[in-house]
């Protein structure tokens, strides 16, 4: 069996966020990806990624690539997976450590976006380069897992939020209605979240409360005591 002249490492980032094209439809689990301007895969769409300077650590890697190809900065950016398959690239072997990062609605306004970079729904995604579509694939299982049980849906909403809000998220990621009633009562007995006293302002009608995660619950309910 042929042995590879080298290996490179090289990093690339699944970005979530939730962004509504201003119509009643609502907002929409979106990823932002980038067009691949040279060889291999030119003209391809694939995730924000590149390789690895010498003096940098991953996560330095990573936050890099991401300010350079999306102007994005974002809060919540945990290490995924490592995808490292002899074929996944032509030529030499290629192994990609793959970030992923929740971002606000806020903070995707301020993504870069034009001929080279869009945002896509699950339905919307193309033939991405290399094995990008796995990936995201991969990503999505672990984000929709990780609603089950953890404060994650928190990266999408900032440190309050009404439990509207909240259910809005989960409706997003899950891509399912969920009753509002029974919602209140699974999140209210869970007890990770505690009301703050304050209400949300603006409305027509009267107020909704805001709430916050409670940590030290969450640490109990979660075994991987991860965002």
């Amino acid at each position: 069996m042929a042995v590879p002249e080298s290996v490179s490492i090289a990093v690339s980032t699944v970005i979530f966020a939730l962004r509504s094209d201003g119509d009643d439809a609502g907002a929409s689990l979106r990823v932002p990806l980038v067009r691949r301007i040279r060889e291999p895969f030119k003209g391809k769409w694939a995730l924000p990624g590149g390789p690895i300077g010498s003096r940098e650590s991953l996560v330095e890697a990573a936050r890099r690539s991401l300010l350079e190809t999306t102007r994005l900065t974002p809060t919540y950016l945990e290490q995924l997976y490592a995808f490292g398959e002899a074929d996944r690239a032509p030529g030499d072997r290629v192994v990609s450590i793959v970030y992923w990062a929740l971002v606000r609605p806020d903070e995707a306004e301020r993504a870069a976006e034009g001929e080279n970079v869009r945002w896509f729904t699950e339905e919307e995604l193309p033939t991405l380069a290399f094995d990008h579509n796995r990936i995201v694939a991969y990503a999505l299982r672990r984000l929709r897992t990780k609603m089950e049980y953890s404060r994650i849906a928190h990266a999408f909403l900032g440190s309050t939020f009404t439990l509207a809000e909240l259910r809005q998220v989960h409706e997003a990621v899950l891509q399912k209605q969920l009753d509002p009633a029974n919602f209140r009562r699974q999140i209210e007995g869970s007890h990770t979240v505690v009301p703050t006293g304050d209400v949300r302002a603006g409305g027509r009608n009267r107020p909704p409360r805001l709430y916050r995660y409670d940590t030290a619950a969450l640490r109990e309910s979660d075994p991987t005591t991860s965002p």
